[in-house]
Order: C-alpha cells, then structure tokens, then sequence
C-alpha cells in the first residue's frame, strides 16, 4: 500500500465516517446503521447505508462502496492519495512519506497546481499592462466592474504564440508539464504553442480554491467563440462547476444555474452569489449531485435561445433525478442573464425569480408551442404527449394539478385529461413489471456481482466463499488455521481469491483484516463489492453453514478430479472442526 497501514489506521480513526457522509448526504438512523439518499446515483428511496460498526458505506442500489477513503475519492473526485491528504487535513494529521512512484505522482499534481495558478497570475498581469487597454476596456464595456474582475481573477492571453510558454520556463516549469495542464498545443509537426492567444481569460478554480483550468473568449465574432481546457490530470470537466467556490457559501435558498462565464460573473456582482455554470458541456449528473450537496432547490436560467431552452429540458430531467427543486426562468427581450441585468438591473432579475416557474409547467408550455391548438388533431396529439409528462411526475397531487393545466390549454375537460393519464401510468405499470418479473425468473443474474467484470463462475461456490470471508472480518483468529487449511487457489471467484490473499498477507504483517486495509489494493468495482459482501449480515449459524457449502463443493470437486478422501483427510475438514470449536462446539 503507498501508505503506512498505522497512518491510514489513525486517519480512520479520527475521520468516523458517519461524520464525514453526514456533510454530504443526510442520514437518518435505523437499528445499527444510517440510512440516507445515494449521493453516486439518482434514486428517491434511500438505499445509501453507513455502518459505524465496520466503518463502511454501501449502497444497495448501484453498488458502490468502501471506507470513509472511498467515499472521498468518489464524493470529491479525488485520486486514493489526495483523498487521503484530504482527509489528513480535516484531523490535523501529516501525511507520512510515500513509496517513490506516489511521491512522485503527488509532486507531479503539486506542479501541475502551482502551474496553474502562475498562468492565472500571468494572465492577470497581462491585462492590466498599460497596452492592453483596449482589453480592460471589453469588461468594462460588458457593466464588469474592477472589484469583479479581481474576485474572479480575470485576465487576458496575448495574440502571441509563445507568450505563455516563454514566462511560464522563465518560471522553471518544463513543455512537458505546460502540455500536461493543457496551457499548450502541439502541432501535427511536433512544434508546441500556447493554447489560449488573444482571448479574455477565466480562471476555473475548483472548490478547495486550486486553479485548475481556463476558459478563453474572443473578443469579436471569429471562432470558436470559448475555448476550454481540455481534461488534465487535475481537471474533469463533469466534475466541476465554474464559480462553485465561490457559491457554496451563499446564504441563498438556490442555485441558479446559467449557461456561460458572463452570465455567472454579471449575477455574482448583481448580488445573485449562488450563480455556476456547467463548463462547456451539458449538465452532468456528477455537477447535479455536486449542487444537490450545498442546496435543494436549482433556478435554470439558460439562454432565451432553441438551443438553451433544449439544455434546459435536458437539466430539468438530470436535476429532478438528484431530487432537486427545479425551476425555470424565463428572460424576455434578452438573449440571456448577462444582457437583462444590464438593460433592467437586479431588482428586475430578482422579480423573474420570484415568477420564476415550476418546471412542470415549463415543459406543459414547451410541449404546447410544439402545436397548433386551435387544431383538433394537434390537441390531440398535444394531450397524448402532455400525458407521457404528466405519468412521470412522482405525486399524484401534483400530477392532477398539472393533468388539469394541460386540460385547459387543450380546451377539454379535467376528467378527459386523467384518463388519459391513467392509461399512460398504466402502460407504465405494465414495463415496470415486466422487468420486475425478468429478474426474479434470473436468480444466477441476480446473484452475480453488479460489476460484470467481476462474474463468478460458480454461483454456489462463490456464495459459500463469500461466507468464508465474512467469518474472516468478523473474527480474525480463524485466519491462522486457514493459512494452511484453505489454499486461495481453492477459490472460484478471482475478486473473492484477492480478498482472501490480501487477508493472508495482512495476518503474516501482524495486521488488522479490516475494509481500511483493504484501501488502494482493490479497483473501485473490488471494494464495493467487498462492502456488498459483508453487508449481507448472516448470522453465525448461516456463516458456519456456507462454510461447509464450500467445504462439500470442494470435496466434490476433487473427487471428480480423482483425488480422494483415502489419499490424506481434507484440510478443509480440519478448519470446519476448529470453526465449530470457536462456535462454542455447536453443531450446524
């Protein structure tokens, strides 16, 4: 492992992960363990669990699981060594030396920080030398004012195609590491170039405050209009959100959500400080969860445009899913947020979020301007898609109310607009088991782990090997006798052989066999199905039995090997003797 096992041991102990899940997911307490909504997935029944007792989580819908480590890494998107830095820095705790290769990795992503963050400097300066007042001027033209520009850390990348490269060496930083955060280019010839030339520059800084990234404007019509960093070593751009550092500390009940730089940039300084923006994509569900963990309501307010009211329509459906409030803003006589604030100021903005609608609503009126309905056959086809909506909206109160907006639109009855509802809710229905009834007649599917790659070969054998290492966890003396007893070649499963070697290895160091250990030796789809393991919770007796599953499974199978019983006793009968001694002598 990269890092001291007595370190990672201490760093558990004081990070409980109960703790740490709560500042991310709400938990609510039921028989020993915590129960809250997924925050890796979308779901409305809580399905996430936290086991103080093991010190894990696991969800039981999509299958992630792990430590108080592997939650960080997937809630902060952080590689195993920075979430442990992370987590080292929460306890007050330094972080040892690591192995040479980690050191290096580590020194690597250090580099590629403070790179960052002198290219941000550099473009800073650069804007405000006396030649380029034309440039500061550009803000100023857009109703941007100094102090904006300062917070924000705007700058400018001269029309050069070495600038940045020949500041940054002066700095000592090598190509290599240029090319690595994506500040330089390189042509088909192998000749490299800055990036980012002749463009107004933002910083993209994550929310721990590191710059990571750059966005890049032209300040005329040519194209392309932005220009994004692409994905570095440090940088994902569907785990970001531009002006996130800057928003999770609003005392706002929402986030509003634009489309680009200007937009955010104009709001903040209007007083909307809650304002991000996705980064030169389409809203992601990882930037959904992202938003859902500082607030609970999202206030769309993407351009006035096809192209932004389609967005829209697709952030309603991922935002919903993370079980955000969703409402949608509409800008009229301006194409976007930037443009309405300066012609109609703050309090004219804030009046449009006051009015700002549920997102049902909006998409009823999308779906309406798709027809003519004065039209009888465009009615018609207008209620049956509405009704496709409306079957989809969770409540059945909310979804008469909107059932009886759509009726009016159409200019027919409440009553008609139900039934065909109902008959959409049905077809529905009808799916859903369909597909329920498809995996209760797959019980081999079913039993198999949800990561593919990790299949079992043999569904009864692996089952009884799981039970071997949930008696491993739960009572570590059995792992002397089963050093000699039970060769891990004996088991079916590659991902439950792994475990069990790793257990081997601990025991032979003198150390705990605990989830923590376990901690950047397995692969994510691994740990979580570890979690998934040992969250079954057998009892003893049910344990002791797939045991001896196991043990008969492997006794058959020698026998159909032609190695008997008569050749020697079976070692595996010798540790079912001593499991059954340290289960008081019970008999199962």
């Amino acid at each position: 492992m990269p890092f001291d096992r007595v370190f990672l041991d201490e760093l558990a102990a004081r990070n409980d992960i109960v703790d740490i899940v709560s500042q991310y997911v709400q938990l609510k307490k039921s028989g020993a363990n915590y129960f809250g909504l997924c925050p890796f997935h979308n779901e409305k029944t809580a399905s996430f669990s936290v086991a103080p007792d093991k010190q894990i989580f696991h969800c039981f819908g999509c299958g992630a699981g792990g430590s108080v480590i592997t939650f960080v890494m997937k809630a902060e998107g952080l590689e195993f060594p920075d979430a442990v830095r992370f987590l080292a820095g929460k306890a007050g705790m330094e972080v040892p030396t690591q192995g040479e290769a980690d050191r290096q990795a580590a020194r690597r992503r250090d580099r590629l920080y403070a790179l960052c963050k002198d290219a941000a400097r550099f473009f800073y300066d650069t804007l405000w030398q006396p030649e380029n007042r034309a440039v500061q001027q550009y803000f100023f033209n857009r109703g941007l004012h100094r102090r904006t520009m300062n917070r924000f850390g705007l700058g400018y990348a001269p029309d050069n195609f070495s600038a940045l490269l020949d500041a940054m060496k002066a700095k000592g930083y090598t190509r290599e590491e240029m090319l690595d955060a994506g500040l330089l280019s390189k042509s088909e010839k192998g000749r490299v170039y800055d990036r980012f030339r002749g463009r107004v520059m933002f910083p993209i800084i994550d929310v721990r405050g590191n710059v990571i990234a750059f966005g890049g404007r032209v300040m005329d019509d040519s194209k392309p209009k932005y220009l994004n960093s692409p994905e570095t070593p440090i940088f994902h751009k569907s785990r970001n959100l531009f002006a996130l550092n800057l928003a999770k500390t609003t005392r706002n009940g929402y986030f509003i959500l634009a489309e680009g730089y200007m937009d955010v940039i104009a709001l903040h300084q209007a007083g909307f400080d809650s304002a991000v923006a996705s980064l030169g994509t389409s809203l992601t569900e990882d930037q959904a969860r992202m938003m859902a963990r500082h607030t609970s309501e999202i206030v769309i307010s993407y351009d006035a445009d096809g192209a932004g009211q389609a967005a829209a329509q697709r952030a309603i459906d991922i935002l919903g899913r993370c079980d955000l409030q969703v409402k949608v803003l509409k800008i009229p006589g301006a194409k976007d947020p930037d443009e309405f604030l300066r012609e109609k100021g703050p309090d004219a903005f804030r009046a449009l979020i006051e009015r700002s609608e549920n997102h049902n609503a909006y998409r009823l009126e999308q779906i309406a301007s798709k027809y003519d309905l004065e039209d009888d056959e465009a009615r018609v086809l207008f209620l049956k898609d509405a009704a496709r909506m409306l079957a989809g909206i969770d409540s059945g109160v909310e979804r008469e109310v909107y059932a009886g907006k759509a009726a009016r639109m159409a200019g027919v009855t409440p009553e008609a607009m139900l039934v065909e509802v109902k008959r959409e809710l049905g077809i529905r229905l009808k799916k859903r088991k369909t597909a329920e009834r498809r995996e209760i007649r797959s019980p081999v599917g079913m039993a198999q782990p949800k990561d593919r790659s990790l299949t079992y070969p043999d569904i009864k054998s692996a089952k009884a090997e799981e039970g071997v290492l949930r008696l491993i966890f739960s009572d570590q003396k059995l792992v002397a006798g089963l050093k000699k007893d039970l060769p891990a070649a004996w088991f079916s499963a590659p991902v439950l052989r792994k475990i069990y070697e790793r257990a081997l290895e601990l025991d032979a160091e003198g150390h705990m066999v605990d989830v923590v250990a376990f901690e950047g030796y397995l692969e994510p789809g691994e740990m979580s199905h570890l979690t998934r393991v040992l969250n079954e919770g057998v009892p003893a007796a049910e344990q002791q039995k797939a045991l001896l599953e196991y043990i008969n499974t492997i006794r058959l199978q020698r026998v159909k090997d032609g190695t008997t019983a008569e050749q020697g006793e079976d070692p595996l009968l010798t540790f079912g003797r001593m499991k059954k001694q340290n289960a008081g002598g019970q008999t199962i």
